[in-house]
């Protein structure tokens, strides 16, 4: 993750440049969100599975990892990008999904670390999210295929490993899939080659 210095950019500055949906702001600084394939590919399984559900129960919107929340009572002009998200339903003002960046807290936020992040930065978000009021955080650690689920209603930390279920808790009620299937398989087979034409 690299951080470009110099000028002091806002929100809407995030909004209206091109590229901007892939960083995110801190103290006015940008803050490029880059993700390898296996982390992207990771974020795409998890989020294709929430999709499906909150789709199916209508109980809410999913979001990816473009949409930027402006969120934090102690630095208004912060924007994070979550790599998934999920709002419950009529939480969004008028029941409308914002055209900029969203102001109210998520339910749930998701990151999957990347090959460039540091325990540092991902420790900090989670104590970002959390300050802001997030129910629930999933981070999701490729190298050790654990996930980490932060539950503050409890105050329960719990990491997640292949043989476990990852649950919604209060949050997502329902919700239910196995730790191993947002991770690419352990051994991948090679193909046959197919027969040779007579």
């Amino acid at each position: 993750m690299s951080t470009i210095e110099a000028i002091h950019y806002t929100p809407d500055d995030l909004l209206t440049m091109p590229g901007g949906e892939r960083y995110e702001l801190v103290d006015g600084q940008l803050v490029e969100k880059a993700m390898g394939a296996e982390s992207e590919w990771i974020g795409d399984e998890l989020r294709y599975a929430l999709k499906a559900f909150i789709k199916a129960k209508r109980n809410g919107l999913s979001f990816g990892p473009e949409t930027g929340y402006q969120c934090f009572r102690n630095a208004p002009a912060k924007v994070r990008k979550p790599d998934a998200s999920f709002i419950a339903a009529d939480r969004l003002p008028g029941n409308r999904i914002p055209k900029g960046h969203i102001r109210i807290v998520p339910d749930l936020a998701v990151e999957v670390i990347s090959p460039n992040d540091s325990y540092y930065v991902v420790d900090a978000k989670v104590h970002e999210y959390l300050e802001a009021g997030v129910r629930l955080i999933w981070v999701i650690n490729p190298d050790l295929r654990s996930i980490k689920v932060f539950e503050a209603s409890v105050g329960f930390t719990q990491e997640l490993t292949d043989g476990d279920e990852l649950a919604g808790g209060e949050v997502l009620p329902g919700f239910s899939c196995p730790v191993a299937s947002l991770f690419p398989p352990l051994e991948v087979s090679e193909a046959t080659p197919p027969e040779e034409l007579s």
